[in-house]
């Protein structure tokens, strides 16, 4: 009679599982803006993992030095599985009292064995290779509403006030009029 249990033999030369983000790009931080019917999907596939995990454990550890479950049932993903998609406005709005940040966030993504798991041959390590950014859109406000630019209506004060601006002014002045007194000697 079978069990329903199988056993897998992992060879002495194997090497320790990966799971490599395919989606999107680690090789730069990918800003994403909290608001509705923008889904964030996040894609993986795995190298050298022998052992295929029950489950994935899924999170965003932010800079606000919170963590916060990726996607629907808590973070947790079947084991086979290389994406999940995560609605971040559904989520701001059922958890407000413990809001998304506005700031970075490295995804993490563990097995059933969980994030201080040891690492073995065959079997999946934790990943946290992408960083990612949330931000929440500020509200349009028009001119006549009282916008205003902060950097607009100072730039030209701030470069008269900039040494560097009022010496080669003065240098500039000084070469003009000497030449200028050469000119009629």
């Amino acid at each position: 009679s079978s069990s329903g249990s199988s056993t897998v033999s992992i060879p002495a030369s194997a090497e320790v599982g990966s799971l490599s983000i395919t989606q999107p790009l680690t090789t730069s931080t990918s800003y994403f803006k909290i608001a509705s019917n923008n889904l964030l999907t996040f894609g993986w596939n795995f190298t050298s993992v022998l052992v295929t995990p029950t489950s994935l454990t899924v999170s965003a550890a932010c800079e606000n030095s919170n963590t916060y479950p990726v996607g629907d049932n808590s973070g947790v993903v079947a084991g086979d599985a290389t994406q999940v998609v995560w609605d971040v406005y559904s989520y701001q709005t059922a958890h407000s009292d413990n809001p998304l940040p506005q700031g970075t966030c490295s995804l993490m993504i563990c097995d059933e064995r969980g994030y201080d798991a040891t690492q073995a041959a065959g079997y999946m390590a934790v990943n946290s290779d992408l960083t990612f950014a949330l931000y929440t859109p500020q509200a349009y406000t028009g001119i006549a509403d009282g916008w205003e630019c902060g950097v607009c209506n100072s730039s030209l004060a701030g470069i008269a006030a900039n040494p560097t601006v009022v010496t080669m002014a003065a240098t500039f002045l000084v070469v003009c009029l000497s030449g200028y007194q050469l000119l009629r000697s």
